[in-house]
Formats: C-alpha cells, sequence, structure tokens
C-alpha cells in the first residue's frame, strides 16, 4: 500500500515540473484521508485556491508510521520546489520513537501555521467532576486508572506522561491505551472502557457539546477563544502542550525557491480564507516562519526525545 501510494504521489508530483509552483502545487498529507494532516492539507488548499494564490492545488495522502513514511519519500525530493508537506507534533514524536534515519532536519521548513490543543474527559455521567476529582484517583491508583488516546508517541500520550510527572506520578507507571484513530478512542471513553482520555479538542466538541464527554482542562496556555474550560496551568498544573501544524518542504532548495514557497503559505496565512479556518477548527494562529520555524523544530525534537525517554519507550 506504501508503495503504491508512494508511486501516486511521485508520479502525481511529476506532472507538475514543466510549471511553476504559482500554476502548480502538491501537498502531501502523511496521513490517511479523514485524519488531521489531511484536514488540514485540504483546509489549506481550499484557501489558497479561493483567493488565487495558486491555480492548481492537488492534495496526496502518503501515510503510515506517524508521517515518516512520508517524511522519507519528502527527503528524497530534493530540489522539488513544488511540493510542501504537511507536518506538526505528531511527526516529531513518531520521529523520536521510531529511530528514523530521516528527521526534520534533513528537510527545508517553510512556517508553523497554527495549534490544536488537547483535552482531558471522561464520560458526562462519570464520578469525576473536575481535574482535581481526576488527579486524586490517579493519585491513588496510578495503574488502574486507563487513559485513552492516540497513537504511541502521539501528542495524547505525551500530554498525558508530562502531566503525570508534574502531579508526581511516574510516567512508566501510566495506563495510557493508544488507539490507532479518534472513533476507537472515543468508542473507549464512552463505554467507560477507560478511565477517561487525552485527545485533540476539536475531535470530541461534538461529543462535549451533545453532553455524552465533559472537559476537565485543556492543555493551552491560556484559554482557547469561544472555548469556556479552563486550562491546566490555570488549575495549579504547569502544562501546556500544543498540537501544531505546519509546512515543509524537500531539502537541496535555493533561496529563490524557498522565498517563492514561503510566499505562498505567508499570503494564504494572510487571507480571509485562512482566518475562517481557524475559527472553524478552533486552531490558535501560530505563525512561525524560516529560521525561526528551524530553531523551533530543533527545541521540539529535543524536547519530545526527553519525553520519550521518561516514558520508556
Amino acid at each position: 500500500m506504501a508503495i503504491a501510494t508512494g508511486a501516486a504521489f511521485v508520479n502525481a508530483a511529476a506532472s507538475g515540473q514543466g510549471s511553476t509552483v504559482r500554476s502548480k502545487l502538491t501537498i502531501m498529507a502523511p496521513a490517511s484521508p479523514g485524519g488531521g494532516w489531511d484536514g488540514f492539507s485540504r483546509e489549506s488548499q481550499t484557501a489558497m485556491r479561493s483567493e488565487g494564490i495558486v491555480n492548481n492545488v492537488q492534495v496526496v495522502n502518503v501515510p503510515g508510521a506517524g508521517g515518516t513514511i512520508g517524511l522519507s519519500q519528502l527527503v528524497g525530493m530534493a530540489g522539488r520546489s513544488d511540493i510542501l508537506m504537511a507536518t506538526g507534533g505528531v511527526m516529531v514524536g513518531a520521529i523520536s520513537l521510531g529511530d528514523t534515519p530521516e528527521t526534520l532536519a534533513d528537510v527545508t521548513p517553510i512556517a508553523r501555521l497554527a495549534d490544536d490543543y488537547a483535552a482531558l474527559v471522561v464520560p458526562a455521567d462519570s464520578e469525576i467532576q473536575t481535574l482535581d476529582d481526576f488527579v486524586e484517583v490517579w493519585e491513588a491508583d496510578p495503574q488502574g486508572t486507563s487513559i485513552a488516546g492516540g497513537s504511541l508517541g502521539s501528542i495524547d500520550h505525551l500530554m498525558t506522561g508530562t502531566l503525570a510527572s508534574r502531579i508526581g506520578i511516574e510516567p512508566t507507571q501510566v495506563n495510557y491505551i493508544a488507539y490507532s484513530g479518534g472513533g476507537e478512542a472515543l468508542s473507549a471513553m464512552l463505554s467507560h472502557t477507560t478511565t477517561g482520555g487525552m485527545s485533540g479538542y476539536n475531535e470530541i466538541a461534538g461529543q462535549v457539546e451533545a453532553g455524552q464527554l465533559r472537559v476537565l482542562a485543556v492543555s493551552s496556555a491560556e484559554r482557547m477563544e469561544g472555548v469556556d474550560v479552563p486550562t491546566f496551568i490555570e488549575q495549579g498544573i504547569d502544562v501546556s502542550m500544543s498540537n501544531w501544524r505546519g509546512f515543509v518542504a524537500p531539502p537541496g532548495l535555493d533561496e529563490a525557491q524557498i522565498e517563492e514557497l514561503s510566499a505562498i503559505v505567508d499570503e494564504m496565512r494572510d487571507s480571509d480564507a485562512w482566518q475562517e479556518v481557524l475559527e472553524r477548527n478552533n486552531w490558535t494562529d501560530s505563525y512561525l516562519p524560516g529560521e525561526d520555524f528551524t530553531t523551533y523544530l530543533e527545541e521540539q525534537q529535543d524536547e519530545v526525545d526527553i519525553i520519550i525517554e521518561e516514558l520508556g519507550l
């Protein structure tokens, strides 16, 4: 499957070699359709098209291994200037966990664009009413308190381990149950298979509004605009973490090529269409271009490597 999707991506990208990036751009979503990177890629595609920033934008999915299969393919496309790949915090975790030969240091950082945040939730009929209640239950029985979330090394996992460490629980004692999809994790929470769960707020917002889940805290440094839920920091636990999303390009680009891709992303970020995307998805604008983004990636990888080691993975 990976070979087939990779071949489809190469063919799609190669068809644009004779045109400028303003006339044809390929966005690689290093995940299956329907996931976070896919949604980010397709929202970007729509914004670029509607604003006339790029005439023809196509999205190609290259799923697998927390995005590192896509990363490997991108590294092999040195010099290609008509390709952007979506990336984010999940890929940083996958790189650390998988000890992959390719890292984000091997590509060309373009910009971080948006932050999404994790939420600690319990079923609405749970006896746990507050974050303090959850911490009390967790401290009393760390291994008996199960927490559902995304794949190992995901933001859900890293946030759970960091939260445990902050309240004095040994991260290796955390009973984190990883699910490959958000739907499976949600089912585990709703069926009381787990005590609670850590999930991207947007992924469970519908169930919160429907009265099926209760949010205890979110992982943003400050309250999310339009979301009446306190942060961990507000409630006395000094922990915050974002599931950021952004774009990188292949290695080996010259200055002019980097400037053109950066200009495209910059124009999209400043557009009315993109501001609507941020509002619709409850994403926080965290635009960070160029060298600052490069430094951020280096710091992120160092931080995540430490968390992964503390989790005993």
